[in-house]
């Protein structure tokens, strides 16, 4: 009997204040989520796998120039992208990363190719790229990834040093991201960002670390998160979930849930996560304002929200 079918996409948890939010930007952030869905949504209908779907779905938030990952991708200390994505495969356990990379296009389609044609899990910076154009994948110029809303945020950043905005909020740490189950109850999950504005050292967070940011075990569940980076990687929030449905046998609410509320937000970690189990039922929670965010099953209509 065929499984439900279910795809679940996030477009980071730093969202803007709903005073900031004109009608206008909220429609083409709801339009940039929607057609995200669709395209991931998709290759599940036409029997693709997990794996196909959330490279597709973030494949489009990568193109988006609205959010914090590929086209839209913030600008670090010196004034240049990096950018860092992953895939997992809940079938076989197979992830494939990839950090710090500036040429690429779109660096969850580089993960995948990381994770079905190389030993490895996490390629950085320009070894990534040569592995990139030995696989045939074209190079893309730096410029191809501003916009100048970004550039704007990063000089205001820059002038008061800080990773901060004036208002003493700090800057949104957007990513994307998306979970899927198939019709064969496999999972995938894939995150991709360009990281923090006027970050600086060769700063990484969660999003390209398998664990932290990102899991996909067919037993549980798969899991993308976004926020905080730092948080996300010593809380190794991902496969939390994972392991409290594993070994406590909680359900995929109970354990996000706990994981996002309950450890998380004491600590100061603020974010959420989008997480689908092997049953297509899935989990979407943030302790914040609010995280762009969109879903769809089998059962029932696409849904995009945003607090």
């Amino acid at each position: 009997m065929a499984m439900s079918i279910a795809l679940a996409i996030h477009g980071g948890a730093g969202v803007l204040p709903p005073a900031e939010l004109t009608t206008d930007l909220k429609q083409q952030y709801e339009a940039g989520l929607r057609d995200a869905l669709r395209a991931g949504f998709e290759v599940l209908l036409h029997d693709g796998s997990a794996v196909s779907a959330v490279e597709r779905a973030v494949q489009a938030l990568e193109d988006h120039p609205l959010f914090n990952a590929g086209r839209g991708a913030v600008f670090n200390h010196m004034g240049q992208h990096e950018l860092d994505a992953s895939i997992m495969d809940g079938r076989t356990l197979r992830a494939g990363a990839v950090c710090a990379v500036s040429r690429i296009k779109n660096p969850v389609c580089l993960a995948r190719l990381v994770m079905e044609r190389s030993e490895h899990v996490l390629l950085c910076g320009e070894g990534a790229e040569q592995f990139a154009a030995e696989q045939g994948m074209e190079w893309t110029d730096p410029s191809y990834f501003f916009t100048q809303r970004r550039y704007d945020q990063f000089c205001r950043a820059r002038q008061q040093q800080t990773m901060k905005l004036d208002d003493g909020k700090v800057i949104p740490m957007g990513t994307v991201g998306a979970v899927a189950c198939d019709r064969n109850g496999n999972v995938a999950a894939a995150t991709s960002t360009g990281g923090i504005t006027n970050k600086r050292y060769g700063r990484v967070g969660d999003s390209p670390l398998i664990g932290a940011g990102t899991y996909a075990n067919n037993a549980t569940c798969a899991v993308s998160c976004t926020g905080h980076g730092e948080f996300f990687i010593r809380y190794v929030v991902a496969y939390d979930v994972h392991c409290l449905m594993a070994y406590r046998g909680l359900s995929l609410q109970e354990a996000a849930r706990l994981v996002v509320m309950d450890k998380l937000l004491p600590a100061g970690g603020e974010g959420g996560l989008i997480a689908a189990d092997n049953q297509g039922r899935l989990s979407l929670i943030f302790n914040g304002t609010g995280m762009y965010r969109a879903w769809r099953t089998s059962e029932g209509t696409e849904e995009v929200a945003i607090y």
